[in-house]
């Protein structure tokens, strides 16, 4: 979806914070012919040592990446690529229509006969 000029200079790609999730898989999928133990992805990331593990198991949980002890590999690419493009989605809809509130959600389950 293109935008105008003005929104072009005055966007700066640094609004959107990256998550620990992103980076991890951003550098797994740049490094799909390796695995890394948990402490060589947390230094290569930037990601704190006291979060890479959570972040690793959601991400495990999600089959995004695999784990055999103590390595972590990338999962399946175009499992990654769904995720990535849902995530990008639901991101452009939040900015467009606004969040979503679950509390409007129930109130307007609550209301339908």
């Amino acid at each position: 979806m293109p935008i105008s000029i003005d929104e072009f200079d005055e966007f700066d790609p640094g609004d959107r914070t990256v998550t620990n999730a992103e980076r991890v898989l951003r550098f797994l999928v740049r490094n799909r012919e390796q695995a890394f133990k948990a402490a060589e992805v947390a230094d290569r990331t930037g990601v704190d040592e006291n979060s890479i593990h959570p972040v690793l198991n959601r991400l495990e949980e999600r089959d995004l990446v695999r784990h055999k002890e103590p390595y972590w590999a990338i999962g399946d690419l175009d499992r990654v690529r769904n995720a990535t493009v849902f995530q990008s989605t639901a991101a452009f809809l939040d900015e467009e229509l606004g969040t979503e509130s679950r509390e409007e959600w129930l109130d307007a389950a609550e209301e339908e006969p």
